[in-house]
Order: C-alpha cells, then structure tokens, then sequence
C-alpha cells in the first residue's frame, strides 16, 4: 500500500516525523481484533483524539485529574478536554456497536465487539451482570489506548535511543542478519534466538518508562497493608517506576544498558523488578501481544533501513518531553536509509597450472 506523502517520506532517506506512521500499525491490529477489519493509514478519525489525549493525560493537570478525580471534574482547566476526546472516541466505538448488532450472526462472531453482544444476551436477565453495553464502550476505547499509544510511544522512544547509541544498531543488524537475514521476514519463534534484540526490547520498555504512574485502581473492598489500611473505594496509583529504577536491580538504572537483561554468556534474562506491564491479578492482559508487536516491528524496520539522525547521536536528547502518568518522547525526525545487501564472498577460479616449457 503506497502511503501519502504526509505519512512516510516521498523519497528514500528522507527525513520525516515517526509518530503517526508509528501508531498505525498497532493500531489496526487491535481494529482487526475489535472491529474486524483495519483502516487505511490516511483514516484519522482516531489516532489523532488518543495521541492528544494520551499528551494531556500525561500533563500536569491530568495527573491532578487521576489522582484528585472526583474533585478535578469540577475544576476548569485543559484537562476537561480530555472528557470531551473520550466522548468522541465513546461515539465512535457506539457506531460500530449498533452496526454490529444489527448484522450480529451467533453462530459466526467475527470480532471482540460479535462476542461481547452475545455474552450481553446470554446474561441479559442475571442480575448484577458486567456485560453491558456501558462495558463494552469503556472497554473498547481502552483497548484503543492500551494497544495503540503505549506500543507507538515505545517504538518512537525506541528508536531515538537507537539514534543516539548506534553501536547497538549495529549489533541489532548483526543478530538480526545472521538469524533472520534478508530474504525473510520476522516471526514470533525469531525471539527466542535473539537474545540480544529481546534484551534491547526489554531495556526500551524499563528506560523509556512510558506509564511510570502506572494504571489508577480502586480497592474494590477493604486492605490491610502492613500498618495500613485502604479503604473500599479508594483510588490507587502504582508507581511502577520505583521499580523500573531500582539501582539495587538495575547496576545503573539511568544509563540505557541492554546488559540488564543479559547474562554473562550473553543469554537474555529476566528480573522480577521490570514491571512495565505491572504485576499480579491486574497484570496487563495485552502484554503477550504487546511483545510480539514491538519484535515484528522493530526487527522489521532494522531488516531494510538504516537509522540515521538529523544531528550528532551525542546531540540527541533520549529524555522525556513531559513526565505524568505516561512519558512522551521528544518530537524528532529520522531517515530510512535502505540497507545494501550483503556481499557475498565469491572463491576465485583456480588457474590451471602452467605447462612446463
């Protein structure tokens, strides 16, 4: 599919701004699991109200609003904007639900949207049943959020990281060349023998930060604390990272360091303090997902092109625009450069050996 010039650059190795082209992606995969289909990259009916609201939500004044809700609904100020984007989002998301339901066919669902209409008549007359049609727009436009802006602000900050530390982009073409190589495109069993690329995904997630503040919870009944207890009801903010910059889990939590994750024969491993998904029963349910895209994605990208910045990688400033309940990365620009295939050795013929005089 051609893309306009305002999405990619019109020619090779030109300069362009990654975010929109970043988003699209992830989100048409979670188009194709709500929706059933995806939409072009030049449909923004969407992106462009979860992109701003995902920047006001990470305002000052929209950690104010998810730590101080029930008194922030009353106070004028520009996160009130971000009710009205959700509004919009909410009419959307109610289009494709009443078009579903007047189309719905039980014995052929064919997308979230199919199935959580027929759970909605199947527990339509159980009393204090979840599966409603309130439900189902709230859940529908955070799987929007979820599935689209955290991958996209992953990726972007990714990237510029790559930007300012091309010696591992070196070492990612390197792993990527010699287990996927040219001639193929990636897939989810790659992972596992990439450990080098499965650690910088990993590094990305715990430096980037993108939603330290975590996701807001409410105690659905009475805690207990250690000396503490939190009442029914209460709004809970995790700061996930405390954990993300443990200096006693992390040698050097502020500095990006791949080696995080690796052993010392180079093998990925895991630590117990990366939580960028959060932890326990509330676990994000799109983490497998998540991983998968930011693999395809990134060793995609590193299969083709080569990065190249507008400026010295010492010049690049890898920290956040703004810090709230998510971490934007800096507005940059970056150029595709295609990647040469590698030469291939060739032996030189044998020369027959000369006759004798």
């Amino acid at each position: 599919m051609a893309l306009t010039p305002l999405l990619a650059p019109s020619l090779p190795g030109e300069p362009f701004h990654p975010t929109f082209l970043l988003s699209c992606p992830g989100s048409n995969i979670i188009c194709s699991l709500v929706f059933g289909e995806r939409f072009e990259y030049s449909d923004r009916r969407f992106l462009a109200l979860i992109n701003a609201n995902w920047k006001l939500m990470s305002s000052t004044w929209g950690q104010l609003l998810f730590i101080f809700p029930n008194i922030m609904r009353f106070v004028p100020g520009p996160h009130r904007r971000i009710y009205s984007n959700y509004l919009q989002l909410a009419e959307f998301v109610g289009e494709r639900v009443q078009r579903n339901g007047e189309t719905l066919d039980p014995d052929h669902p064919r997308d979230f949207i199919d199935c959580f209409l027929l759970k909605m008549q199947q527990e339509k007359d159980e009393p204090g049943t979840r599966f409603t049609e309130d439900t189902l727009s709230k859940t529908t436009v955070n799987l929007f959020f979820a599935g689209t802006e955290t991958v996209s602000s992953t990726l972007r900050y990714g990237l510029r990281i790559l930007l300012r530390h091309p010696e591992v982009g070196a070492r990612l073409h390197e792993e990527i060349d010699r287990v996927i190589g040219r001639h193929r495109g990636p897939c989810v069993e790659d992972r596992g023998r990439m450990p080098y690329t499965d650690a910088i995904i990993h590094e990305f997630l715990r430096f980037a930060d993108i939603v330290p503040m975590g996701v807001p919870h409410t105690a659905t009944r009475d805690v207990q604390l250690r000396s503490y207890t939190i009442p029914k009801g209460t709004n809970v903010t995790p700061l996930l990272c405390t954990s993300q910059s443990d200096p006693s889990e992390f040698g050097n939590p502020r500095a990006f360091d791949p080696g995080h994750f690796l052993d010392e024969t180079g093998r990925f491993k895991r630590n117990e303090a990366f939580v960028a998904f959060s932890a326990g029963k509330r676990l994000c349910p799109g983490e497998g997902l998540a991983m998968m895209e930011l693999f395809i994605f990134l060793t995609s990208i590193l299969q083709h092109f080569q990065l190249r910045a507008e400026v010295a990688p010492e010049d690049i400033d890898i920290t956040p625009e703004s810090s709230g309940l998510g971490n934007i990365p800096r507005p940059y620009r970056l150029a595709l450069v295609p990647r040469r295939a590698p030469r291939q050795h060739r032996p030189r013929p044998r020369q027959p050996p000369l006759a004798p005089q």
